[in-house]
């Protein structure tokens, strides 16, 4: 992968320092992710307010956080190359796809952490995993989650770690495009196992979105086939099914099966057009 070639971006921000996952003095180790996940998605619980109340601060704990670092300190932070090229290179594409569009596309700003750091969303734990805040256009990213899927879910490569920014960029996306808002909309007025649906749908859509980037990079020559297959490892490996290992029933998905997620993914890899990521308008996406 020629991530080098990539044009860097200026809107990343590092907060934080150390290592391991602590939370309210419990240690989160690569099996709280699981843990949070399958009890999130059994009771319909965000995994944010379950971070919260296992902390002690009723779903909104105080975190201690350090205060941003200058430029400088970013651009020597270990991770901050790779991850700074990456972004810059979804700020490029997206705003020449807005553009051709009518549209203009405004750059959300990608917080790298360690351990913990607030979010307009709420508290941003490592056993979260990576996630999109609408309430602040921001990306929140625990590196240490990229050692996770190297070893924990089977997806190791650089460009397995680029797909889990580019989707997460790909909700961005959607913020921008409204359908976020509209997802918020219907979510209201439907019963948890509604929701779920609409949620793996909108899920889907990120997916599908991080494929029409990839379709770019490679029409571009900077991804090649075994980039490809890394990414739909990272796509497949992060499935609900996977993750849940049968612990969950179906209708509580909230992301959708590796199957959905690797097939949406080469949707918008193979179409390059993100308007052929109609999860929304499938009967069965």
């Amino acid at each position: 992968m020629r991530w080098q070639d990539m044009r860097q971006s200026e809107n990343v921000e590092v907060r934080g320092s150390g290592g391991g996952f602590p939370l309210g003095g419990i240690p989160l180790g690569g099996g709280a992710l699981l843990v949070v996940v399958v009890v999130s998605l059994l009771f319909g619980i965000n995994p944010l307010e379950i971070l919260g109340l296992m902390s002690g601060g009723g779903g909104n704990p105080a975190v201690q956080q350090s205060a941003p670092q200058t430029t400088e300190d970013v651009r020597n932070y270990p991770g901050y190359p790779f991850v700074s090229r990456i972004l810059g290179d979804t700020e490029d594409f997206w705003s020449k796809t807005f553009s051709a569009n009518g549209g203009r596309y405004v750059p959300p700003r990608l917080v790298l952490y360690h351990n913990s750091t607030q979010s307009a969303c709420g508290t941003a734990q490592a056993a979260v995993g990576p996630f999109y805040c609408p309430g602040d256009h921001e990306v929140y990213l625990d590196t240490a989650f990229f050692d996770e899927l190297a070893r924990r879910f089977g997806a190791p490569g650089q460009f397995a770690q680029a797909y889990v920014i580019a989707h997460e960029i790909g909700h961005h996306v959607q913020n921008l495009s409204g359908t976020m808002s509209k997802f918020d909309a219907q979510a209201q007025r439907a019963d948890p196992r509604e929701r779920n649906a609409l949620s793996v749908r909108l899920e889907l859509q990120a997916d599908c979105y991080a494929g029409v980037w990839a379709a770019s990079a490679r029409q571009r020559g900077l991804i090649d086939t075994s980039d490809v297959d890394g990414g739909l490892r990272a796509a497949a490996a992060v499935g609900d099914d996977m993750i849940t290992k049968g612990r969950v029933p179906p209708d509580a998905f909230t992301h959708g099966t590796a199957a959905q997620r690797t097939h949406w993914f080469k949707v918008g890899l193979d179409s390059g057009d993100m308007r052929q990521c109609s999860t929304f308008a499938q009967l069965t996406p």
